[in-house]
């Protein structure tokens, strides 16, 4: 259901030895990468004896074997055994050779393998960062895509000619493409700042659901001092967050009623206006929003774990067995704070708050740029057959390939959709998932690799009924964030850069964002006093280069709006 990551860059200390081993590394002979993507000398021929015609299986007369690196999910047991694998085999006449990655370690394996020159054919289901892609394809270490998805990419011309944002969003500066993308237009993903409250607390206590930071304050003061969970004891806890988890920092919802404030990927805090780029923690309106969290914090209302805890902490605490302790949290959906379709049930108890109307009218729900995962399959200037690779990869977005790759076989983990069912959406139904997403399985590559999962598709699920999650979080999207998203401002898109823009931001982004997050934590817990220190904070930032950091984005985002 959930994909942490629909757009995910790396993180930017992993970044920075990206980056210096891209600088090692010894370029391809000829250096500068060029749009063409022949295959290596003497295997064009061979290979072209092989093919079949485009968008037609199986994909070559005789079996071709794909050495592929692929991210580690532990959602699935064995990539070489797996059931789709197989199937997928039989269909392509194409046989892979699989290296598992571990996931915890994906980035720095990618990061050696890449400035060891010893590379697979394909890299797959890696999230590769823009910068990456940009560094390593003008090394001619990743083949540009775009001859090869002329002539072989039957799926990837109709998804481009469907879908031209996506073709603009995957081509870098100067016109190559490099990777191909999974899909996944998760809707209520792309509102995830929310905030969820306890609605059983409200009910008793006689409150409506919070319009204003004001009512905000006044709900969490109930909950803390008028004992909702009737016990006899003052163990509520108003407000508890997990900052770990997704979407849910303590600036996440709450920052939104003073100031656009997107905390997605490694341009967090960092926003577009009319074209200019910027950042929400230099504002007067960000101040506004530190003095309404402490306040909120000084008076026992938010939790000192807020700045700790894990998401396992924080269930413990959601889910108590024996009353109800938790008033309020935040995060993308219920399974950050209790336990996602556990039990009790608890989890459905909770409703989303809408977006608050700041003391100034501030209201904003910012969207993710991330509907798509860059750099998720890859070919290597190793592969001796890039025509059969892209292939192979361009099916994957077939409808039943799609429906395959995440879910599983047909008629036992989903189905067709029969007359006269609804869908997610309202819309009539095309399709029902037989069995609940997040076991480990071989059946499936749970969501690894490209797949096309747009917004249609996703939302044209059968509907379970109003206890269905996907339903439920359709609805509160729809209904108290979708009316919030801004005219004026938006999230910054991933960006491609240069060997020299990635190298320098790598440094300042990390320590611009480390002393904004402890000053954060500082000025919301009082150790620091926002009317006394603003000015020593904001001249910090300065001095940390922050005006250098904003001038190298716009300069990267300058670059990709006018490819």
């Amino acid at each position: 259901m959930m994909k942490k990551s629909l757009f995910s860059m790396i993180a930017t200390v992993l970044l920075l030895s990206t980056v210096l081993a891209a600088c090692s590394s010894s370029k391809n002979e000829g250096g500068q990468a060029s749009s063409s993507s022949s295959a290596p000398a003497g295997s064009a021929s061979a290979e072209g004896s092989l093919l079949t015609e485009p968008g037609t299986y199986p994909i070559t007369k005789e079996k071709v074997t794909l050495k592929v690196m692929v991210r580690g999910n532990p959602l699935v047991e064995d990539f070489a055994t797996n059931e789709f694998t197989k199937w997928y085999e039989e269909k392509t006449n194409v046989h892979i050779e699989w290296e598992v990655v571990p996931e915890q370690s994906m980035q720095e394996k990618l990061n050696l393998v890449l400035a060891s020159e010893d590379y697979p054919d394909v890299i797959f289901g890696m999230n590769v960062s823009p910068a990456q892609e940009m560094i390593y394809g003008t090394q001619g270490v990743f083949l540009p895509l775009n001859d090869l998805i002329e002539s072989q990419g039957t799926q990837t011309k109709k998804l481009f000619a469907d879908r031209p944002d996506i073709k603009e969003a995957i081509t870098a500066p100067g016109g190559n493409i490099y990777s191909l993308p999974e899909i996944n237009e998760c809707y209520h993903c792309s509102m995830s700042q929310k905030m969820w409250i306890y609605q059983p607390w409200l009910d008793k206590l006689g409150l409506e659901m919070p319009k204003t930071t004001e009512d905000l304050y006044n709900v969490l003061k109930a909950f803390k001092t008028q004992d909702p969970n009737g016990n006899g004891k003052a163990d509520e806890v108003a407000l508890s967050i997990s900052p770990k988890s997704w979407r849910s920092s303590i600036d996440a919802f709450l920052m939104n009623s003073f100031v656009y404030n997107p905390v997605y990927g490694t341009t967090k805090r960092l926003f577009v206006q009319d074209g200019k780029l910027d950042v929400s923690y230099t504002k007067p309106e960000w101040k506004e929003g530190l003095k309404y969290l402490n306040k909120l914090y000084s008076e026992g209302l938010i939790t000192p774990e807020s700045f700790t805890q894990d998401d396992n902490q924080l269930i413990q605490v959601g889910e108590n067995p024996d009353v109800p302790l938790l008033g309020a949290s935040t995060g993308g959906h219920q399974g950050v704070f209790t336990q996602l379709l556990g039990e009790s049930g608890r989890w459905n108890e909770y409703k989303t708050v809408p977006v608050l109307k700041g003391p100034n009218g501030a209201q904003y729900a910012p969207t993710d740029a991330t509907s798509l995962t860059t750099g998720s399959f890859l070919i290597t200037n190793k592969a001796k057959n890039p025509e059969v690779a892209l292939r192979w990869a361009d099916g994957l977005y077939e409808y039943e390939h799609t429906l395959r790759s995440n879910y599983g076989r047909p008629d036992q983990e989903w189905r067709n959709a029969t007359d006269g069912e609804i869908g997610i959406n309202g819309e009539p139904a095309k399709w029902s998932e037989l069995k609940s997403f997040g076991e480990v399985q071989n059946v499936n590559w749970a969501q690894t690799g490209p797949a096309l999962r747009s917004n249609e598709f996703r939302l044209s699920a059968v509907s379970k009924g109003n206890d269905d999650l996907e339903v439920i979080l359709y609805n509160e999207t729809k209904n108290n964030y979708e009316p919030y998203k801004s005219s004026t401002y938006a999230t910054v898109p991933p960006l491609f850069m240069t060997n020299e823009q990635a190298t320098e931001i790598a440094d300042l982004s990390k320590t611009v964002n480390d002393y904004v997050e402890e000053m954060l934590a500082r000025f919301v817990t009082g150790d620091a006093d926002v009317e006394k220190e603003w000015d020593t904070y904001l001249k910090t930032l300065d001095s940390m280069n922050l005006k250098r950091l904003i001038t190298i984005y716009q300069e990267a985002y300058d670059a990709q709006i006018k490819k």
